[in-house]
């Protein structure tokens, strides 16, 4: 009797942990979840999110999406892809993610705070949409970010100082969008030029000019450091 139990308690063990193991397969992964939310607050006309299936491992071989040799999510590419609806503060959760572009759509509402858990972030593409409310003042956690376009949109409220502190920062473009107060000149911000921050007439320019003025930014996303992703 004793070994028939025994049996038994092996065999529900192992059933136990296969169901176990495919649950945390299908919903454990925090990247997918977070990609999943994304899409689910997304109108997609053109379909280009329809490899994104929430039932996946992981996302790695979805379309628009990157990942490193460990399968962490480094690259979302979606700029240009005709969408709409507004970012989520899942977004955070992406711990490896490199790249957001998600420039020239028609996304609105705010740019989430978490997005400054991103702490891997290189390139912050979000140019060319209807975003709006203020910059949030965690993106000077990103102390990895080199491209910040966050241009044409209707984002307000002042440049925070937490940004100076991102030493790494070489393109900048705040403009045409609807920013007041004073532009700062202190850290990475004391070799920008004024185009960076142009058509944005609540803004107050600094009393000096920049002596040693970068190139301007570009309006497009960073084609020198990877491809543009065609959506057809």
């Amino acid at each position: 009797m004793e070994r028939v139990i025994s049996s038994f308690m092996g065999s529900f063990l192992v059933w136990a942990f296969l169901v176990l193991d495919l649950v945390l397969k299908v919903s454990g992964n925090g990247e997918v979840d977070a990609l999943n939310a994304l899409k689910s607050t997304l109108l997609d006309p053109n379909n280009v999110l329809q490899s994104w299936d929430a039932t996946r491992v992981n996302p790695c071989t979805w379309f628009h999406v990157t990942c490193n040799s460990d399968n962490s999510v480094t690259r979302v590419d979606l700029g240009n892809a005709d969408l709409s609806g507004q970012l989520v503060s899942q977004l955070g959760q992406l711990s490896n993610l490199q790249y957001l572009e998600l420039y020239s759509n028609n996304i609105t509402g705010k740019i989430p705070d978490e997005i400054g858990k991103l702490t891997s972030l290189v390139s912050l593409d979000l140019y060319l949409n209807k975003l709006t409310g203020p910059i949030p003042s965690t993106l000077g956690k990103l102390q990895k970010l080199r491209f910040l376009r966050l241009n044409n949109n209707a984002l307000s409220g002042g440049i925070p100082m937490s940004l100076t502190a991102v030493s790494s920062l070489q393109i900048l473009d705040l403009s045409n969008n609807h920013l007041t107060g004073e532009i700062p000149v202190n850290g990475s911000f004391s070799l920008f030029t004024p185009i960076s921050y142009q058509n944005n007439p609540g803004l107050i320019p600094p009393k000096n000019t920049p002596s040693a003025p970068r190139s301007p930014p570009a309006t497009t996303s960073s084609a020198e450091l990877h491809q543009t992703t065609e959506f057809h």
